[in-house]
């Protein structure tokens, strides 16, 4: 006979969470933050923490796989009839999500970390090559370029972003701004048009 898969106590689930909460705030402080500091931010003990982890690695590996799904079920805008509007929102979904968390985020892309966020992106990678090829073939993007090469130097451009925002910090606006405008230059715009398109966008969020 069958038995069920027993639900974990409460307050395992819940000091699991603390740590994973608590990893996000230190990480961000610090990207380099010992497992010691996350586990006192948390309110346990480092002892403890191998109850649920079995390495800091293994936490990391764990959070950023988190903050990659959520990334991904969350972004939207690519169902949009103009490509550039939808690659637009695309860059802007994606930099209210990582806004809070840029030093993580920037870690997650780099190193041993990759695979994980290239998995969980993956549809959404595939969305944004299908969104090119619509705006190649409606003459909106660049068509000296495959659509996946295009859609590789949209994605690098937002990395480039993410990257001076480390070096030198503004507002959540400003950095989904230089997204959309960066994606879009990808894309074959010259500033102007792209700048048009980001207005419009602002001014129908605004409403």
């Amino acid at each position: 006979m069958a038995t069920k898969e027993r639900a974990p106590r409460r307050d395992v689930a819940e000091n699991r969470a603390a740590l994973l909460a608590a990893a996000r705030v230190e990480l961000n402080r610090d990207p380099d933050v010992s497992l010691e500091t996350i586990a006192a931010t948390a309110g346990l003990s480092r002892r403890s923490v191998y109850g649920h982890f079995a390495s800091r690695d293994e936490l990391l590996q764990e959070l950023i796989a988190q903050g990659a799904e959520r990334i991904a079920s969350t972004v939207s805008g690519l169902d949009d009839p103009d490509s550039r509007i939808g690659i637009a929102r695309l860059g802007a979904s994606l930099w209210n999500e990582v806004d809070s968390v840029r030093p993580m985020a920037r870690l997650a892309v780099s190193g041993p970390y990759v695979a994980i966020v290239t998995g969980a992106l993956r549809p959404m990678r595939a969305a944004l090559v299908d969104t090119v090829a619509a705006g190649q073939r409606a003459g909106e993007i660049r068509t000296d370029l495959t659509s996946t090469q295009v859609a590789r130097l949209i994605e690098g451009a937002a990395l480039g972003v993410l990257d001076e925002s480390i070096r030198t910090p503004f507002s959540a606006g400003e950095g989904a701004r230089l997204v959309m405008l960066a994606g879009l230059g990808a894309a074959g715009l010259d500033w102007r048009s792209a700048g048009e398109i980001i207005s419009r966008i602002t001014q129908e969020a605004s409403k």
